[in-house]
């Protein structure tokens, strides 16, 4: 495949469905939607962006091929939370680039930590993770979800 122009952008309205989309097929694939998921995908406006999260788009071409949020939990700390890449665009590093323009807006607004719930079947993500500085710490009782059984940070 030739080299492929990814832009990565902020939050804009014309991607919503595409950040609902583009996490429901990850999540049908892998899991299940939860009734968490589904409360926090199909209004990100309201559970994210109004409570001083972040969401980033992957574009090719103006189409998003992938996304990432950051959701406030507390005063310097975002959860990063609902990265998905299209499948047939994986493999390409376009989810690395989501995790460094994430890292990269953390830093900018001050964050101390960031911290993520995952599971280890997700190979490649467990994988990006690790190489760019998260560390495994223990999965607390009240995690939202229930496929959860990692949890990891990074402190900038």
């Amino acid at each position: 495949m030739e080299q492929l122009k990814v832009t990565i952008i902020d939050f804009d309205e014309k991607y919503t469905n595409d950040f609902t989309q583009l996490n429901f097929e990850w999540l049908e694939k892998y899991f299940y939607i939860e009734e968490y998921d589904k409360k926090v995908l199909l209004n990100p406006q309201k559970y994210i962006l109004d409570e001083g999260g972040h969401i980033l788009f992957a574009l090719i071409d103006e189409k998003a091929i992938g996304t990432v949020a950051l959701i406030k939990r507390d005063n310097g700390v975002f959860e990063l939370s609902k990265m998905a890449v299209t499948e047939e665009y994986q493999g390409l590093r376009i989810g690395q680039k989501l995790m460094y323009a994430s890292i990269d807006y953390a830093g900018r607004v001050g964050t101390k930590r960031l911290f993520l719930d995952s599971n280890t079947k997700l190979t490649p993500a467990i994988t990006l993770y690790n190489k760019v500085g998260f560390k495994e710490i223990p999965v607390p009782e009240d995690t939202p979800y229930e496929r959860c059984n990692i949890r990891m940070e990074l402190h900038l």
